[in-house]
């Protein structure tokens, strides 16, 4: 039962209530009955990067232990729009457009779940057949001033920003969720605790035993700042080549390595503490931010993809990038590559740019581009034209 806790807490944010997770746990060690654990997602871009991986990670920790984890696909609530953290009502998707996504996202969800042991579910189960009868007494049992003491609700009020009467549904059918799954645990991130404790209070409020919540902390991109985002350009995909992913891992600061250790890696505490210990004696940070990018890589594109990576890693290190490299911003992402080389003074023109793209002569990040029709989306990574031609392009 400790060792349960512990992996429980390992890395989280909030644990809400824990004495009440203790007695659960305690419960399905007395009676072997596992616990019913839900993540839900809603499908709104059909890529997920290593931080989306943040709670996907918690729910294989929790999977091994014996406990059913319950991977929910927002299909109905994605068509509301998650209002959470917005200071705008955000469009809701199209139906094409969210099976789409959904499909993408369990396939990639399940390089860290175990699909055997994972039970799929899409909330339009029971959020249809509900009707407007269904919504109107779900709505009952819920406080428009409660409702408005969400921070994001609140802002936006103050300000006079619109809100839509729809958006006061998301929460209420998210936390109805639980009530249909009869989860004893929900996790999400940190800017979800609302919407997780409404499932507690609409469980109450349907005659189940409350479930709790665990939430767990917004993994910090490479940049060292700012949560990892594809907006940002700080993010690594999961589906992002096995040499990118690699080169990204290893370019993040010695400090931040740890978090990522907690946060993605499946080593023990102890491993990682012992770990961290020897760097502290004198050893050299870098060996320990290579296992963590073999062991990542290794996960998403297996053990041979990641020796791969790191032979050609250790291979450009050899070459060497130029200690000081021409910086260039540029603008109009998503842009071909073929034009961005152009547009960096890296070849002449954009036919002798895919001339050097069809002789495996053009590298982004280290990992060679092979896709003629490649179109770069925002960020900063450095770019290298044959041997000698760098560039560090910021592409806006």
């Amino acid at each position: 039962m400790r060792q349960a806790l512990e992996v429980t807490l390992r890395g989280c944010e909030e644990l809400l209530p824990q004495p009440e997770w203790v007695g659960k746990l305690q419960r399905a060690q007395r009676t072997g009955q596992p616990l019913r654990i839900k993540l839900g997602l809603d499908p709104t871009a059909p890529d997920i990067h290593l931080g989306h991986t943040v709670v996907l990670n918690k729910m294989r920790q929790l999977q091994d232990l014996g406990h059913q984890v319950i991977f929910l696909i927002g299909d109905f609530t994605s068509m509301i729009g998650d209002p959470s953290g917005r200071n705008a009502t955000r469009p809701p998707l199209t139906a094409e457009q969210i099976k789409v996504n959904a499909e993408t996202y369990y396939r990639q969800a399940s390089l860290v779940l175990d699909p055997a042991r994972t039970e799929i579910r899409y909330n339009s189960e029971w959020s249809d057949p509900l009707g407007a009868r269904g919504m109107i007494e779900l709505a009952s049992r819920y406080t428009v001033a409660r409702m408005m003491e969400r921070d994001d609700f609140t802002k936006r009020f103050k300000a006079g920003t619109p809100i839509s009467v729809h958006e006061f549904l998301y929460p209420l059918m998210q936390g109805y969720d639980s009530v249909a799954l009869k989860s004893d645990l929900e996790l999400g991130g940190t800017d979800q605790k609302f919407n997780l404790l409404m499932g507690r209070h609409l469980q109450q409020e349907y005659g189940q035993e409350p479930q709790c919540i665990l939430t767990m902390p917004l993994l910090v991109g490479l940049d060292g700042v700012d949560k990892m985002s594809k907006s940002k350009g700080n993010y690594i995909g999961i589906s992002e080549p096995a040499n990118a992913m690699f080169a990204k891992l290893l370019s993040i600061s010695d400090d931040l390595m740890w978090t990522y250790f907690t946060l993605l890696s499946f080593r023990s505490e102890a491993e990682i503490a012992a770990l961290k210990a020897e760097v502290q004696a004198g050893r050299n940070p870098k060996d320990a931010k290579v296992m963590l990018a073999k062991e990542i890589t290794t996960r998403f594109h297996g053990a041979a993809a990641a020796d791969a990576a790191e032979q050609d890693f250790q291979n450009r290190s050899k070459g060497g990038i130029p200690d000081e490299i021409p910086e260039v911003t540029l603008s109009g992402a998503p842009l071909g590559i073929g034009a961005l080389l152009k547009q960096a003074n890296l070849v002449a023109s954009s036919s002798e740019g895919l001339r050097m793209v069809e002789q495996g002569g053009v590298r982004i990040d280290g990992a060679v581009v092979s896709d003629k029709g490649l179109k770069i989306e925002a960020g900063t990574f450095v770019v290298q034209v044959g041997k000698r031609k760098f560039a560090k392009v910021t592409l806006g």
